[in-house]
């Protein structure tokens, strides 16, 4: 392993690059069929063969890892480190032509997401950070806003799951307190908060994979993050991330 994960950064690039060239091939298509979960969350061809794709080229180069993916579970790994993959994160965006999905790897390392790539393949925008090193897009480094959220910008995944999950009364809060509310949610409201151009994002309900790639490229763009109990964890209730400017007021409203 070549030092500060280099390695596995190459590779996840690529895989992240590789599944991302697959979801265009269905991305816009009239003949796309789409199918509803046991979650009633939406999945298609496209998010099962990206991450069959994604699953491929992780076991072949690091064997011993775990993986855990949306669409096909966990493989427990023999090393203390696991990738945790969404392949399509944002699919009902995808699933309307909506460029703004995307193609996620996540290295979680003794319990420490450490590496992180996110692709939006129809953006041509790719993202990616390790722990320690920065966070980038397309080789460009990334860096949160410094404004304050009575000048900026608040984002939320959708309102309908804030009402379901009891969060009203903070969607309010925020929507109040902020220059601009728009749901330009997933994955992508995210990266907005990492290269500065929105301050809070909001997501009611989480799962490791909608976060685990995240969270580095946050942390590494000078973000701050937690789940809606006040804790860095991926695997509590829902995610904010915002700039270091607000997070101590936001944190305050959990």
């Amino acid at each position: 392993m070549k030092k500060n994960f280099e390695t596995e950064l190459d590779i996840a690039l690529q895989a992240a690059s590789d599944a991302g060239k697959l979801t265009l091939q269905y991305f816009q298509t009239r003949s796309l069929k789409v199918e509803t979960k046991k979650d009633q969350s939406p999945v298609t061809l496209a998010d099962k063969n990206a991450e069959k794709k994604i699953r491929e080229m992780l076991t072949k180069y690091f064997p011993n890892d775990g993986i855990l993916g949306e669409e096909f579970g966990e493989v427990k790994g023999k090393s203390n480190r696991k990738w945790i993959i969404d392949p399509i994160d944002g699919t009902k965006s995808f699933t309307h032509g909506v460029p703004f999905y995307g193609v996620m790897i996540g290295l979680e390392v003794a319990g420490v997401c450490s590496l992180g790539v996110v692709n939006f393949p129809a953006l041509g925008e790719l993202t990616y950070a390790v722990k320690g090193t920065g966070a980038f897009c397309n080789g460009q480094r990334l860096h949160v806003s410094d404004t304050k959220l009575s000048d900026g910008v608040y984002l939320m995944t959708d309102i309908q799951h804030i009402q379901k999950q009891g969060q009203t009364s903070l969607y309010e809060a925020l929507s109040a307190q902020a220059k601009f509310s728009r749901t330009w949610g997933d994955c992508y409201g995210h990266y907005l908060v990492a290269s500065g151009r929105a301050e809070v994002m909001h997501d009611p309900v989480m799962n490791p994979w909608d976060c685990a790639a995240v969270i580095p490229i946050i942390e590494e763009a000078g973000g701050k993050w937690c789940d809606l109990l006040g804790k860095p964890t991926i695997y509590g209730k829902g995610l904010i991330a915002t700039n270091k400017t607000c997070f101590a007021d936001v944190k305050k409203l959990l």
